[in-house]
């Protein structure tokens, strides 16, 4: 504990030297610093597009967060902890904006500029940045998963996802049927808590129950019909081969090259994987053909009369609530998320738009042409569960969700549910 506090001193008095000096030495108009997530420049390209567009009220400047969400997190929530005024805007995975909006390390949005900034927003990136029926956040991007699947393989199997619902059981089957690998993530990673909340969610339950509560009066609801359906899909895809002999390593890459190869039938995964198979197309490392054989549709449901709740993911903007400049920190966020940067930010980074508008433009249309179907998705996708204390009910659905071959529906959700429990209330360690 005692070193503990020493680093916390540290990391506060590193706070607040950094913009005692920045204030030192900065003349004109004020800087504000946004940290983004890594990308492929197209968060730099909105800075500088903002910075002249703000005519001398002021600059944007872009710092870039660790690579993974869990380091973000943690560098985010240390420096806002220590009051760090150098933080006027941030990129924030939806998972951690309750953790951050609870102890008020984000500053509030104006009804005004709520308005302007939720109009003609996917309905899943409005949940995602919501907290107490207050948006604490502003829809940036907006990320969900599909159902991409090899044409060949669906109408061998009498299938046709891009015209009629399909189930986890039918993509089963078909691939059980062909000898062919479904492309699903169970590496025990963020990815699997995705999975087992999509599944649950489209089987009409909640991981959480009260995810607004005190840490010791959590509920979880995977004690339910819909908790059990989830774990009886994944069990049987993984006793019984259907996610190929890697599955209790995979992630979002390793399953599309496993998509990719011959064996590939179908996968649920981010819009990314579009892009990376016409790049290694155009690099020789693919065959054309395997272009022309990818289909895509909305996420498979766990009951044919329910619609699914496809995963949902992607970046936020928040203001923190010691910058210096949070009037100027509200007016560079929203022109960040204009519907043309984040057309652009779409066509160019490949990150789908929070805004319903941004899915017309051309340049979107011919980068993605299942934009229409990603926009659907989103509208119906649920976010992760939505609590201060994700990080504990994430690792512990990692946990005892792993490895797939050992999730047992008359076990496992309630294996699952007595460890989180004991967790949040100090009786379990992760």
């Amino acid at each position: 504990m005692g070193r503990r506090t020493r680093h916390l001193a540290a990391v506060a008095a590193v706070a607040v030297a950094l913009p005692l000096a920045a204030c030192a030495a900065e003349s004109g108009p004020p800087t504000l610093t946004w940290y983004i997530n890594p990308d492929n420049g197209g968060q730099v390209e909105i800075a500088a597009r903002c910075t002249q567009e703000a005519d001398g009220r002021y600059r944007l400047a872009t710092e870039v967060l660790p690579r993974d969400a869990a380091s973000q997190r943690e560098q985010l929530a240390r420096r806002l902890a220590a009051k760090d005024s150098s933080i006027d805007i941030m990129s924030l995975d939806p998972p951690f904006i309750p953790e951050l909006a609870e102890p008020g390390f984000l500053a509030p949005i104006p009804k005004d500029v709520a308005q302007k900034v939720t109009t003609d927003v996917v309905q899943g990136a409005l949940d995602g940045a919501t907290w107490k029926d207050e948006l604490v956040a502003i829809p940036f991007w907006a990320n969900t998963q599909l159902l991409w699947y090899r044409k060949s393989v669906a109408e061998a199997a009498g299938l046709d996802p891009a015209k009629e619902p399909v189930t986890w059981q039918q993509i089963m089957d078909a691939a059980k049927e062909q000898g062919k690998v479904l492309g699903v993530q169970g590496a025990k990673a963020e990815s699997l808590t995705v999975w087992v909340n999509a599944l649950v969610e489209s089987a009409g339950g909640h991981v959480l129950e009260n995810p607004e509560a005190p840490a010791d009066e959590l509920r979880l609801g995977l004690e339910s019909d819909a908790g059990r359906a989830a774990a009886e899909i994944i069990g049987t895809i993984g006793r019984e081969g259907l996610g190929g002999a890697g599955l209790p390593t995979a992630d979002e890459n390793a399953t599309m090259t496993v998509f990719q190869r011959d064996s590939g039938s179908f996968m649920v995964n981010w819009p990314f994987v579009w892009s990376a198979t016409n790049a290694a197309v155009e690099d020789g490392t693919l065959d054309a053909s395997l272009v022309d054989d990818i289909g895509w549709a909305l996420y498979p449901r766990v009951d044919a009369d329910t619609e699914s709740r496809p995963p949902y993911g992607g970046i936020s903007l928040g203001i923190g609530a010691f910058s210096e400049h949070v009037d100027l920190a509200l007016e560079a966020a929203q022109c960040i998320v204009t519907p043309e940067n984040q057309a652009e930010y779409f066509a160019t980074n490949g990150n789908p738009p929070a805004s319903t508008k941004a899915y017309d433009d051309p340049a979107v249309r011919k980068a993605f042409p299942m934009a229409d179907v990603i926009r659907e998705s989103l509208e119906q996708a649920a976010p992760r569960p939505q609590t201060p204390y994700y990080n504990e009910v994430s690792t512990g659905l990692q946990e005892t969700w792993h490895p797939p071959a050992d999730v047992d529906p008359d076990t496992t959700p309630r294996r699952s549910t007595d460890f989180i429990t004991a967790v949040l209330r100090g009786e379990a360690l992760l």
